[in-house]
């Protein structure tokens, strides 16, 4: 009984985005790159009888849609690893790596090339440009930029980074 029910909520939920326009993304003022997912708000406990009582257009209220977002970095196809450990900061020879430091600040910048980047102290926002949303690293991330990306970086307190420049095909 519950799959019969399950398998009615589905078809009738489908239903209703078509008729509704749920599909859209710009009527539900979905950004692009968002996802929206169906979560159910109520379990099935109920008996079948209950279930067909969602049959109508109140089925709108048996079910809520959910805004999730795409990561930024993702999007803009900027790597990240946290609490890198010793072992890879060696293989990597960060050590030898050139020194950035700055205090509070806002610094509009755009890569020219991929730049991996290892965090010391502090943290950054990174507010691509014509984003409202930002990524956050911290000390101990290894960052890498790829090349073209244009952003603001905010820094709220001293930042002290290790970096190198990566050219094609360097991994």
């Amino acid at each position: 009984d519950k799959v019969l029910c399950f398998t009615t909520f589905v078809c009738n939920l489908l239903y209703v985005m078509r008729r509704s326009k749920l599909t859209r993304c710009h009527k539900i003022g979905l950004k692009e790159g968002a996802m929206t997912s169906l979560m159910m708000a109520t379990p099935f406990a109920g008996s079948l009888t209950h279930c067909k009582k969602t049959n109508n257009l109140s089925l709108q209220r048996a079910f809520k849609v959910t805004y999730m977002q795409t990561p930024l970095e993702e999007l803009y196809n900027v790597k990240v690893e946290r609490k890198v450990s010793q072992r890879r900061l060696d293989e990597l020879g960060v050590s030898r790596w050139s020194v950035w430091k700055t205090g509070k600040c806002k610094l509009p910048w755009d890569w020219q090339v991929d730049q991996l980047v290892y965090i010391e102290e502090g943290e950054v926002r990174v507010v691509p440009e014509g984003s409202e949303r930002f990524m956050q690293f911290l000390a101990g991330d290894l960052v890498r930029y790829p090349k073209w990306l244009e952003a603001d970086l905010f820094f709220n307190a001293p930042y002290r980074e290790r970096y190198c420049f990566k050219a094609y095909g360097d991994d």
